[in-house]
């Protein structure tokens, strides 16, 4: 196990105050939204010498970074060659059509082939594990699929890539979903890596065709919420199918940032590399660093970066701090707690604020359930005046549709205090694997 992380609370963060410094200071030469923002605060970084200083620094909205993501590269062509030439370009997905670039530079890759050690570490990620990249091949390089590589680089491991995904480009390069199947059972894969909604249609589809995925240890899960109960159904299938472990590692974290690390299923997040990033939790309306155990926005700040770096940067979290011992490992440094909560994704439906995480959890616990959206839109949608309804789409393959219908309707009034209309689609309708990225879960058409 890496010595920082049993070492003292206090040497890890005298360590991560020293780069914090040295990297506001890479900043305040070359970094062009930074050297205005703080111009425009009055603000001498110069000051800011303790990570307690860094609170006086304005937070950074991810808008802002998806706005004019050229403002946050760093540029500054006195600094050796490995940390000013880019190794890579990558991209986030956000709320505007085009997705975001985050410039990489050797120095950048190389903390994250070290960063990705430390969470294969502590997750359990081994050498001898062959991993199933089931990630989709996207028009643009999403972090996901690209850094699903690295990752395997980092833990000494093999990986082979299914190449699902919606076709795109005149070459015919995807690959369908039995496909994916084939090359998981065919290559003796022990890891399947990909978004939860498609992994579960892996293993349904393997289910269905009696495949052979008794080799599969782990599923490490990324991309998009999952819930409780979805990660319990592809515990579920995982059982069925014989898996020989039924291990499912949410690697939450983000493009722009990098993996957190779960020891287990029931923890939090370890800060894998507390050399490389620093989190806090803020007041996102005031800036104000939040003490451990409350609940507020997470903001993370790069003090070793060369390419896109952030400071303060407001993950659209809402999450607690720990920074006791593990009471799984023992190791110290900080943790992420959950429950994690989209902000961006809390709606408001008839008056009444539900959390669509809360609402998904409800349903996906139901065993009959083989596919689910939920959607908000007005109750007639030629009038834009009309009231908001609570539309649940589903899949079953349940004898009793009416019965079904009607638990629905109760447990989601139960869950959120709004009742909803139940309607049943074919599965393809909801989520097809084979033209969409992603399952839409959640869906807004007001």
């Amino acid at each position: 196990m890496n010595s920082i992380l049993r070492d003292s609370n206090a040497n890890i963060e005298a360590l991560q105050a020293q780069k914090m410094r040295d990297m506001l200071a890479l900043c305040a030469r070359g970094h062009p939204y930074y050297r205005r923002v703080w111009s425009e605060a009055g603000i001498d970084v110069s000051t800011i010498q303790t990570l307690a200083d860094l609170e006086r620094l304005p937070l950074t909205p991810k808008q802002h970074m998806m706005d004019a993501p050229e403002d946050f590269r760093l540029h500054l062509p006195d600094l050796p060659l490995h940390e000013r030439v880019l190794w890579e370009v990558i991209y986030t997905t956000g709320t505007s059509a085009e997705p975001t670039p985050v410039y990489i530079t050797t120095h950048d890759y190389h903390a994250y082939l070290f960063q990705s050690a430390r969470v294969a570490e502590i997750s359990d990620v081994r050498e001898t594990d062959v991993i199933a990249n089931l990630f989709p091949l996207t028009p643009a390089p999403m972090g996901a699929f690209v850094r699903s590589v690295t990752n395997a680089y980092a833990a000494g491991a093999t990986i082979f890539a299914a190449l699902p995904g919606a076709a795109h480009g005149s070459f015919n390069v995807h690959r369908s979903l039995a496909q994916a199947v084939r090359a998981i059972a065919l290559h003796r894969a022990t890891i399947l890596w990909g978004v939860p909604s498609f992994i579960r249609r892996v293993l349904l589809a393997a289910l269905e065709s009696k495949a052979d995925f008794s080799s599969v240890r782990m599923c490490a899960i990324s991309g998009e919420a999952s819930s409780p109960a979805m990660r319990e159904e592809i515990r579920r299938c995982l059982r069925e199918l014989g898996a020989q472990g039924t291990t499912v590692f949410n690697r939450y974290g983000s493009t722009e940032l990098g993996a957190f690390a779960q020891c287990c299923e029931d923890s939090g997040w370890h800060n894998p590399a507390p050399e490389i990033q620093f989190h806090e939790v803020v007041d996102a309306d005031t800036g104000r660093r939040l003490p451990d155990g409350e609940r507020g926005a997470l903001a993370v700040t790069h003090i070793d970066r060369r390419g896109t770096v952030l400071i303060r940067f407001l993950v659209g979290d809402t999450v607690s701090m720990e920074r006791t011992p593990c009471p799984h490992c023992g190791r110290n440094g900080d943790r992420v707690m959950g429950p994690v909560v989209r902000t961006k994704d809390l709606v408001k439906v008839k008056g009444m604020l539900i959390n669509p995480a809360v609402l998904l959890d409800t349903l996906q616990s139901l065993p009959l359930v083989d596919e689910i959206q939920v959607v908000v839109q007005r109750s007639d949608m030629s009038d834009p005046f009309s009231m908001d309804e609570l539309l649940i789409r589903l899949a079953t393959h349940a004898p009793d549709r009416d019965t079904l219908a009607a638990q629905i309707s109760e447990r989601v009034r139960d869950a959120v205090r709004v009742r909803p209309r139940v309607e049943f689609a074919e599965a393809r309708d909801i989520y097809d694997p084979a033209s969409q990225t992603k399952a839409s879960r959640f869906v807004d058409r007001r």
